[in-house]
């Protein structure tokens, strides 16, 4: 794990280098203050766009839309704006739509940009409809949840859900820059800010066991929200997504290791039609990946129950109740991941270090989904 000093402003960015011509910055930062210079970074040579539209959405735009409207107005880009209506259920083509719609309306063409402020659904929407307007636009991300900025704003996955079925439809397109302002953290709800703690858990069992021995040390600090130990966690679950994004960026091989505990909880996800938050369904997959781990004699029984209670404290689920492992089961077999109807399935070895195994069978997948069945007393 490296160490991070927040006081060091000009080593306040990560260099993510998928390729020369998709290669950009993350960016940490306390405000909006700095935004359009990045911009100007990330434009280079070919000069700032012309027209920029912000796609956000209606938990979010009374917030930090007119922050952000302000940054980036009065100079040489024109500005405006879509509010989308909130939620995962919301994560659909009918409102990408929307986003189509304003650009057609707008008349933005492929010199414009598309800036996504917001959390993963709003990131993923954007991103898919920079992806697929025009045949490509750019755009950059802004986000404002801790799931967006330890995880899905980096990396160029973009898509929408189709018939439940998480990210079905998507494409990858890799932002201009990831923008991130730590200070939006402080207005995220106790049970969003835990939800996206999952992901940075899931960044230190699959590569870096000294992060996640950091997690568990700074567990107080975290919960606290100070910006310097965010920074620090935030940067180092940024440095491990960039590391396996680099070598794998089309997700062919190595990159399925960031699908960790997805498979079981996009299951989940979809079983409790999107009541329960991403990174709940991403907790409790991670579990169920580490029971199987531990039933194949790989990782050992100490090291799944501590897996298993460490979430506890962050606030996140080890359990959940009415769920049919069978039918879990089955919905596993529809993951977008599954090749030639075998899983490639994120199994432990040991904390930090996780490998693909495609042998996973429905009878483990059941007993581990029975694993995190929660049971009354007694029954």
């Amino acid at each position: 794990m490296r160490k991070s000093d927040w006081n060091d402003i000009d080593n306040r960015r990560i260099t993510v280098n998928s390729g020369a011509a998709s290669s950009y910055d993350i960016v940490y930062s306390d405000s909006f203050g700095s935004l359009y210079a990045e911009l100007e970074k990330a434009a280079g040579d070919r000069g700032i766009w012309k027209k920029a539209l912000i796609v956000t959405d209606s938990n979010v735009a009374p917030f930090y839309l007119e922050a952000v409207t302000e940054a980036l107005s009065g100079r040489e880009i024109a500005v405006s704006s879509v509010v989308l209506p909130a939620g995962e259920e919301n994560k659909t083509l009918d409102t990408v739509r929307l986003i189509y719609h304003a650009l057609i309306g707008g008349k933005f063409d492929r010199r414009s940009l598309i800036v996504a402020l917001g959390g993963g659904v709003v990131g993923d929407m954007a991103g898919f409809a920079a992806a697929t307007y025009m045949r490509g636009i750019d755009y950059i991300q802004v986000p404002t949840t801790l799931l967006a900025q330890a995880d899905s704003s980096i990396g160029g996955k973009t898509g929408v859900d189709l018939d439940g079925y998480k990210n079905m439809v998507g494409a990858f397109l890799m932002p201009r820059l990831v923008y991130i302002n730590l200070s939006t953290l402080d207005t995220l709800p106790g049970r969003e800010f835990a939800c996206g703690f999952a992901e940075v858990m899931k960044h230190g069992l699959i590569r870096d066991s000294a992060f996640y021995v950091w997690l568990i040390d700074n567990l107080y600090e975290i919960g606290d929200r100070e910006i310097p130990v965010l920074y620090t966690m935030l940067k180092n679950s940024c440095l491990i997504k960039k590391s396996v994004v680099e070598s794998d960026p089309l997700e062919k091989g190595e990159r399925m290791l960031l699908n960790f505990g997805h498979t079981i909880g996009h299951a989940i996800e979809k079983y409790k039609n999107f009541t329960m938050s991403h990174g709940e369904c991403v907790a409790l997959g991670c579990i169920a990946a580490a029971y199987i781990s531990w039933k194949k004699d790989i990782l050992s029984m100490e090291e799944y129950y501590e897996i298993r209670d460490m979430f506890v404290p962050f606030g996140l689920p080890i359990s959940v109740e009415d769920v049919d492992p069978d039918e879990i089961t089955a919905l596993t077999r529809s993951d977008k991941k599954a090749r030639d109807g075998a899983l490639n399935f994120v199994l432990l070895r040991s904390v930090g270090d996780a490998y693909i195994d495609t042998g996973v069978t429905d009878e483990e997948i059941a007993a581990a989904v029975k694993e995190i069945l929660y049971v009354e007393d007694g029954e």
